[in-house]
């Protein structure tokens, strides 16, 4: 049975000086969490996109990760995922992440270099976000 989880973002203005607010109703992490051209491009306070998909992907592996180390008969003491991701400004026909990084330090008792190695690539292959970056984008689309 599917399931859905969502979040909301509100903007205001142009592109330049204008203002927003990302949500996340579901679960109350964070309401009204401010963004804007200055925190995507500079270095104002808030959050942006881009920071949030990073944040998910991290959180998604880490998960996958710990997932596929049990079945395959490890049980990891703890896991640590960055998540960098890469934001081209310049590019046509705008702004795009060309990619995320994933920087991963476990441990994990009993396991090899190897063993380590394919798990985290089978953790990296499955995760859903990363599976998710390739799926189609579907919208609906109206005005008030």
């Amino acid at each position: 049975m599917a399931f859905k989880r969502f979040a909301t973002a509100r903007w205001e203005g142009d592109i330049q000086s204008g203002t927003g607010a990302m949500s996340t109703p579901q679960s109350g992490l964070f309401a009204d969490q401010n963004y804007s051209f200055k925190t995507r491009f500079g270095d104002e306070t808030g959050t942006n996109p881009e920071e949030l998909l990073a944040a998910a992907h991290a959180g998604c592996f880490s998960m996958a990760l710990s997932a596929v180390l049990g079945r395959s008969g490890f049980v990891p003491t703890r896991i640590d995922t960055r998540a960098e991701a890469t934001m081209e400004p310049g590019m046509q026909p705008g702004p795009t992440v060309t990619g995320i990084h994933l920087i991963v330090v476990a441990e994990v008792p009993g396991i090899t270099a190897e063993q380590f190695a394919e798990i985290a690539n089978a953790a990296k292959a499955g995760c859903v976000i990363s599976r998710a970056l390739a799926v189609p984008v579907t919208m609906e689309a109206s005005l008030r």
